[in-house]
């Protein structure tokens, strides 16, 4: 019987481990890695994406591209504030209130969730503005080249 016990813990599944903790003391530990390095952890790591109007993605490649081409130039990060907002609200649309409409919860609800939503996309969007806005050339570059991984 007792080996029954022991089998039967040997094939448990284990508890996954914390990510918040170990990416925490990763940064702290290891040295800076180059961007190829950085990138490629990212890529074996399952994903959720979503999809998006053709403007919007015009909006995206014309703010990104505009970015990269004369980074010194001024109202960057008012421009990458704005897209942020934008992209922001699509997500929060996708994942959450299509949802909603998919499984037909009614009219109340959906307006119910969009108003709480707007709510948070508002909070969500004045706290990321205050911080884009103050970033550097090479910052804004950086915010630029991770959104450009994620599309």
């Amino acid at each position: 019987m007792a080996s029954s016990a022991k089998t039967a813990a040997k094939s448990a599944p284990k508890p996954a481990p914390r990510p918040a903790a170990s990416a925490k003391s990763a940064k702290t530990v290891k040295p800076a890695a180059s961007s190829k390095a950085a990138a490629a952890p990212a890529t074996a790591e399952p994903s959720l994406r979503f999809h998006h109007s053709k403007a919007l993605r015009a909006k995206t490649h014309a703010v990104l591209a505009a970015l990269e081409a004369a980074p010194d130039k001024a109202n960057h990060g008012d421009a990458l504030a704005d897209l942020v907002a934008d992209l922001t609200q699509a997500g929060m649309d996708y994942y959450y209130l299509r949802a909603l409409k998919l499984a037909q919860v009614g009219f109340v609800v959906e307006q119910s969730a969009r108003l709480g939503m707007s709510g948070a996309v508002m909070l969500i969007n004045s706290v990321s503005r205050k911080f884009i806005v103050r970033m550097d050339k090479a910052q804004l570059l950086v915010v630029a080249r991770h959104i450009r991984e994620l599309a």
